[in-house]
C-alpha cells in the first residue's frame, strides 16, 4: 500500500504536465496510476472478498458430507 502511494504521488506532476518533456511521458503517467490503483483495490479488496464467497461454499460442501457421514 505504501509503495503503491508513494509511486502515485510521485507521477502525478507527470500526469498533470508539470516539468520539461512532461507531455511526453504524461499518458504513461496517466496509465501507471490507474494500474497501481486497480491493482492495489483488487489485492486489499476484491480478492479476498472472493476467497471468503468460495471458501463459504465448499465448507458448506464439507459440512454436508461429514454430515452425511455422521448420521450414515
Amino acid at each position: 500500500l505504501m509503495t503503491a502511494a508513494t509511486t502515485i504521488l510521485g507521477l502525478i506532476p507527470l500526469a498533470i504536465g508539470i516539468g520539461n518533456g512532461a507531455e511526453m511521458v504524461q499518458p504513461v503517467a496517466i496509465v501507471c496510476i490507474g494500474g497501481l490503483l486497480f491493482g492495489t483495490v483488487m489485492t486489499l479488496l476484491i480478492i479476498p472478498v472472493m476467497y471468503r464467497l468460495i471458501g463459504r461454499k465448499h465448507m458448506e460442501k464439507i459440512a454436508e458430507e461429514e454430515l452425511e457421514i455422521i448420521t450414515a
